[in-house]
């Protein structure tokens, strides 16, 4: 089903260690308005899409937040490259040290745990699109944010990529929105 290249869609290259930022940075891989979130409420949603060009533009853009995923990891691993024990209770994650140590764990900047609370599929077309716009326009406003708290530029370089992403991704849902919406037979 997907074919799998051993590069990312960016590429990253971090040199210079920051773990605060790496705590914040957590936040588009396991939380809300975060690129797993949008990953599993596509695949999810595309099964009651009405044809097969819904179908498709939902697996298309789901499949392409997994290499957000990929790309997110990657940076949150960079910049935690050779962090001590000390740096790390200094940026606050301890708790996440103990559970986890330098592994990932799918949770907000706050440490708040992934959930699939974050995200809804209601079988109604219109009502789904509807979610994937604004989450693309808050996964887009999250990076933003994220910008504005590093002036790394090995850091924002891939940021602006992903922000870039969100963009796309909303436009291709808004274009599918009207279509169904001018296609539609009558209201339910």
């Amino acid at each position: 089903m997907w074919k799998y290249e051993k590069r990312l869609q960016y590429p990253i290259s971090i040199k210079k260690k920051d773990i605060a930022f790496a705590k914040v940075l957590v936040t588009q891989y396991g939380g809300a308005n975060g690129e797993l979130a949008a990953a599993l409420r596509y695949l999810n949603q595309r099964y009651t899409m009405p044809d097969n060009r819904g179908k498709a533009l939902l697996t298309d853009i789901a499949t392409e937040e997994f290499a957000h995923i990929e790309m997110i990891s990657t940076m949150i691993y960079q910049l935690l490259k050779d962090a001590t024990v000390d740096e790390i209770k200094k940026a606050g994650l301890d708790s996440h040290y103990a559970e986890h140590n330098l592994a990932l764990y799918p949770t907000d900047a706050n440490g708040v745990p992934f959930t699939v609370a974050y995200f809804a599929t209601t079988g109604d077309p219109l009502a789904d699109l509807s979610e994937d716009m604004a989450a693309e326009q808050k996964a887009r406003a999250v990076y933003e944010n994220l910008i504005d708290l590093t002036d790394d530029p090995d850091v924002i370089g891939p940021l602006l990529w992903l922000r870039q992403r969100e963009v796309v991704h909303f436009n291709r849902f808004k274009e599918l929105y009207d279509y169904y919406k001018n296609n539609q037979k009558e209201p339910r």
